[in-house]
């Protein structure tokens, strides 16, 4: 795949403008200049905080049916109010995922920070750095009165270190010095011989947790040169004169470790990698990435600016110049470069709201780094099973089964009932209580939202094993938990949720003096979620042959359920009633979950819902004020491609790219919305970009697939192979003119599935357990085993 490198010739001079790196544990953000190189390495696991037991008190059935009254009669004020008393926990040691460290590099060779052309004719150094997405390693490279420098840094997953080379040509070699500099809470440097330091460090912050609990970490830091000198003093390294120098870096955390046994760990890796050498540690990084990343090759159409950098493509965008299909192409597999970096199938945790990486900011903020449940967590792994990295949904999988676990307690202490919950967001102990404001902290459906992952996970591979043993034990409690929840409404005789929010959006009542209300009964995310999860649960019993009675309980809930609503200006309601929206410009659009990643509302199968939610769209985004942050244009994009309107979601995916990245194409929440003073690194609109460009090109649901269901006219030439729908199957298509030529789908399942394209329909399927279904559209349809 040519140009899959994001490149640059200027120097890195903020965290915005670094290139990152990682191995599903360790992040690093590679901040490359001339006479400098700045790592800012963290660890999933090094939170803040500390494991803590349900917050407030108990309450009863008959506590929340107090409550619900009050808004069952209309007065929200009153249900509010009980809700704060009953269901408002006091924030205590939640914690963050906090930066570890950064290491310092600082050459030397009269290199000037900013190089420029001086008065005395001196020339201005030659400088390149790069992010390879095929190899995942970043390289800079530096000429400078005649001396050349090649600098590479690599995570391995295989090795679990970081590792870096730097070579010289020239009279002078490598003269440099090498530091580590904690990033917050007590942090403690040892130099020792001459090429270690040695680092211990505790995450302890105090606007999360009280300053006084958080994980530990230990590391070192080794350097090898080859020629030249090494000495060590004062907490530095420094090497002089060397031709060529090799950085090894280990880190480990004490997160759920017994004993003192953790704190060997980065010697053993240090030392086994050390014997294994730079070369060997590179070919192993490579036989184990390059395979993931290599599954799903894309090409959009060529473009003449891919020999811009793309700090400059990036601001094209900007202008509103879009012909560069190449750039929504490196996109894409940048989005599926930073899902294999960031979670990997033996990652102990999940991506939470920066990956696995932290520019700092969110965690000055009252909302963290953690694990938002009401869109970002859940946005990172959107594309994640239709771009053909299955293993990387496995640390959710594991982590969504753990909540549940937590959720237990939560279930019983806040709402009397069976099963389990969990709510707006969660931290790396398990935190299921509801937030601590009603007005968002009160989504209800925040744990069932995370565990819809487990629905998705099922569909794209059929894999039973997985369904038996986690998806249907871990989905079966959550629907224990709604059955004994809910409650019917009094004037509709539905089963409704409540009181819950729509996140994190509000609403007038007819009394709009009582101002706006953010709590109601059976908000519509609420019930397009409980009905995805019980209908799930029915079919999954029904292929496990187990559960009778469960099965028709459920169904009987499932035809108490309300319907989706149209409100009287043709909209898709956000929730039971037809409120008026009391922020009409908000970022959230909870209630399209129906829409994307849910089906219940397809153009093919309920035409009239498609147009309530494309008028809901156009309403929001018509706003001048409209909060417009990475998440919402990556929604944007999802929705319009699932109501098969190609030019508008490719839109607001250029918007996404050229108004809400940094520099290295990371995505940003702009200042102002939920309290940012800055520009905030949240990385769910990378792969909520990636999953819209996938959906644009293929979308999957129940038995059938759409082929080019939203190909924009900007794209009339180009080619993709490997991306997967559901039932197992993995599709290579080309098209011309805007036509599909030819579209192949492989699969093993040995069912059949529907292929829609331009208004035809064939069946693709057959009983061979590996198959390949060739199908030339829209001319002829043949199947070819």
């Amino acid at each position: 795949m040519a140009d899959m490198k994001l490149w640059y010739t200027k120097p890195a001079q903020s965290w915005t403008q670094g290139l990152p790196i990682g191995n599903g544990r360790m992040g690093n953000v590679v901040l490359s200049a001339p006479h400098r190189e700045v790592w800012n390495i963290t660890e999933t696991t090094y939170w803040s905080g500390q494991p803590e037991p349900v917050q407030g008190r108990s309450n009863s059935q008959a506590d929340l049916e107090r409550m619900r009254q009050h808004f069952f009669q209309g007065d929200y004020r009153g249900g509010d109010r009980l809700a704060k008393d009953y269901l408002q926990p006091e924030k205590l040691n939640f914690g963050t995922n906090l930066g570890l460290c950064q290491v310092v590099l600082e050459f030397e060779h009269n290199m000037k920070p900013e190089p420029v052309l001086d008065s005395s004719g001196e020339a201005e150094p030659l400088f390149h750095r790069e992010l390879d997405l095929e190899e995942a390693v970043v390289r800079s490279a530096c000429e400078v009165e005649g001396m050349e420098m090649a600098r590479e840094v690599f995570a391995t997953h295989a090795d679990q270190v970081m590792v870096s080379r730097i070579r010289s040509h020239g009279s002078l070699g490598v003269i440099c010095s090498i530091s580590i500099q904690g990033d917050n809470g007590p942090f403690q440097t040892t130099v020792t011989g001459k090429d270690t330091i040695e680092f211990q460090g505790k995450a302890w912050e105090n606007i999360h947790s009280n300053g006084e609990c958080g994980v530990s970490c230990q590391g070192l830091l080794r350097v090898v040169a080859e020629g030249g000198q090494l000495s060590g003093s004062a907490g530095t390294i420094t090497v002089a004169g060397a031709d060529e120098m090799s950085i090894y870096f280990a880190v480990n955390t004490d997160y759920r470790q017994e004993g003192e046994s953790w704190r060997e760990k980065s010697a053993l890796q240090l030392e086994q990698a050390m014997r294994k050498g730079y070369e060997a540690l590179r070919t192993d990084h490579l036989a184990d990435y390059q395979p993931l990343y290599a599954r799903v090759s894309m090409d959009l159409g060529s473009s003449v600016h891919s020999g811009l950098p793309t700090d400059e493509r990036i601001a094209r965008f900007k202008g509103g110049q879009l012909d560069d299909p190449a750039l929504f192409a490196l996109f894409f597999q940048y989005g599926r470069y930073l899902t294999i970096s960031g979670s990997r199938e033996d990652s102990v945790l999940p991506m939470h709201l920066q990956g696995i990486w932290n520019d700092g900011e969110a965690n000055k903020m009252a909302w963290s780094c953690d694990y938002h449940l009401d869109m970002n967590t859940q946005m990172n792994y959107f594309p994640t099973e239709a771009v053909n990295l299955s293993e990387s949904h496995r640390p959710l999988m594991q982590y969504i089964q753990e909540l549940s676990e937590a959720g237990r307690s939560a279930a019983r202490h806040y709402y009397d009932a069976d099963g389990w919950v969990a709510h707006v967001f969660s931290n790396a102990w398990g935190f299921a209580s509801p937030g601590w404001e009603t007005s968002w902290g009160l989504n209800v459906t925040g744990g069932l939202w995370i565990a819809t992952h487990m629905m998705e996970h099922y569909a794209y591979s059929r894999d039973e094993m997985f369904l038996e043993e986690l998806a249907y034990p871990v989905l079966k409690e959550a629907a224990a938990f709604f059955i004994d929840y809910m409650t019917v409404h009094p004037k509709y005789g539905w089963l409704v949720t409540g009181p819950s929010n729509s996140p994190e959006n509000s609403f007038y009542t007819d009394n709009r003096e009582e101002g706006h209300q953010q709590l109601s009964m059976g908000p519509t995310m609420d019930q397009v979620l409980v009905r995805d999860l019980l209908e799930f649960c029915v079919k999954a019993a029904q292929t496990l042959g187990v559960d009778e009675e469960l099965q028709q309980k459920w169904q009987t809930a499932l035809d108490q359920l309300p319907p989706l609503r149209i409100g009287k200006k043709g909209q898709l309601q956000e929730w039971l009633e037809d409120y008026e929206e009391a922020q009409p410009e908000h970022r959230h659009l909870a209630h399209l979950f129906a829409l994307y990643p849910g089906s219940q509302i397809t153009p093919h199968h309920t035409p009239e819902l498609a147009a309530a939610a494309r008028v809901t769209l156009e309403n929001r985004n018509s706003r001048a004020d409209l909060e417009d942050i990475e998440f919402t244009a990556a929604l944007f994009g999802l929705f319009y491609a699932r109501l098969h309107d190609g030019n508008q979601a490719v839109q607001h995916i250029a918007h996404l790219i050229g108004e809400l990245c940094f520099d290295n194409m990371l995505t940003y929440s702009k200042p102002g919305v939920a309290g940012a003073e800055a520009n905030i690194f949240v990385i769910d609109g990378n792969f909520g970009g990636t999953a819209a460009i996938a959906e644009m090109l293929l979308q999957s649901h129940e038995g059938e697939i759409h082929l080019l269901p939203a190909l924009p006219t900007m794209w009339p030439t180009g080619s993709v192979k490997g991306l997967k729908a559901k039932g197992n199957i993995e599709v290579v298509m080309s098209w011309e003119d805007g036509k599909l030529v030819e579209a192949k789908v492989r699969g093993n399942e040995s069912g059949s599935v529907k292929v829609f394209y331009g208004g035809r329909e064939m069946e693709a399927g057959g009983d061979s357990e590996h198959r390949e279904d060739c199908v030339p559209l829209p001319e002829k349809v043949s199947h070819r085993k």
